[in-house]
Parts: C-alpha cells; sequence; structure tokens
C-alpha cells in the first residue's frame, strides 16, 4: 500500500511518522506525510506547525507535501458550525473537508490509502476521526493504530512546539 499520512502537527505525528519510517507498520510499501491544515488559525500558529513538521520530517528523510493553506474556504465549509463545542459538528466537517482533499491528492499523485493522526490529540475523539475518514474516503481510509507511547516519548526528546488548541479559532481554549 502507497499511504497518505495526514498530519496536523509535528507532536502528534511524530510516533506514527517514525513507526511508517521503520517499517513497522505492515502492508505499507511506501508513504509521505500529507500537511494541509486550513482550519489552523492564525497563520503564525499555522505557520509554527508546518516548520516544527518539515523539521521533523527532514531529520528522518521522510518525505512531505503541503496543501494550501486556504483559511478562507475552511470557514466557508464550516460556516454555521461556529458555536459548536470542541469534538461537535463542526470537527465533523473540518475532518471531512480535509480528507476530501487528500483523497484527492492521493489519487493525483499516485497513493492508494489515507490515515491521519487527527485522533491522536487529546483535544480529539479517535472514533469522530475514524467516522469521518469513512465518510469522506470510504475504502480508501486506513485506520491505523499507532503507538501513543512512542508518539510521547519522540515528542519530548526533540522539544517539540507544543499548541494548547486543535488549531481552529472556535476552539482556543485559555491555558
Amino acid at each position: 500500500m502507497k499511504l497518505v499520512l495526514m498530519s496536523c502537527c509535528a507532536p502528534c505525528s511524530a510516533g506514527a511518522i517514525k513507526q511508517l519510517s521503520d517499517g513497522e507498520i505492515s502492508g505499507v510499501d511506501d508513504f509521505i506525510v500529507l500537511f494541509f491544515n486550513p482550519n489552523i488559525f492564525p497563520v503564525t500558529e499555522y505557520n509554527k506547525r508546518l516548520s516544527e513538521q518539515i523539521k521533523y520530517c527532514e531529520k528522518l528523510g521522510v518525505k512531505y507535501a503541503i496543501g494550501e493553506y486556504d483559511h478562507t474556504a475552511w470557514l466557508n465549509h464550516v460556516k454555521g458550525l461556529e458555536n459548536e463545542p470542541e469534538r461537535g459538528a463542526r470537527c465533523s466537517k473540518c475532518f471531512q473537508f480535509r480528507f476530501e482533499f487528500a483523497k484527492k491528492w492521493a489519487q493525483e499523485n499516485g497513493y492508494d490509502a489515507v490515515a491521519s493522526v487527527f485522533g491522536v490529540s487529546r483535544h480529539k475523539d479517535q472514533s469522530q476521526v475514524d467516522c469521518a475518514g469513512k465518510t469522506a474516503l470510504g475504502a480508501q481510509y486506513a485506520p491505523i493504530k499507532w503507538n501513543e507511547n512512542l508518539r510521547q516519548k519522540i515528542g519530548h526528546e526533540l522539544d517539540f512546539y507544543r499548541q494548547n488548541y486543535c488549531g481552529c479559532e472556535f476552539s482556543i481554549r485559555k491555558v
């Protein structure tokens, strides 16, 4: 399988990228990390997360791709759901939007499956991510179980920039 791994940030994706890079996920012959996060706000936050993601991929010699940052398109997609709570309907729409982009990107670039680390975040619900993935991708969705301990270990060793909210302006939490 040629896999597209969708990443929201380096701390959440580190363990998955390491497992894939080390060949620990059976059935995956090739993979690329896709950073497509038009939901992240403000753009300075987006740039911090993108920079950390690139730095980690380059450290491991892992391929990566960056989708266009079109925050306005994302806002239009979740319009009317601004007051939804974290893990509510807005999050499902957000995941679907990003999975639909990944599906198209995968097809255009010769990849046949898509997985994500969106559910790794303590701010998210893995079952909600899986549901959105299956809805947007169908059989192309690869719900892979990542090693949580490895994610935490790598994140602390490399001292990644860590954010205290999911990414969108509607979910910013006070620290």
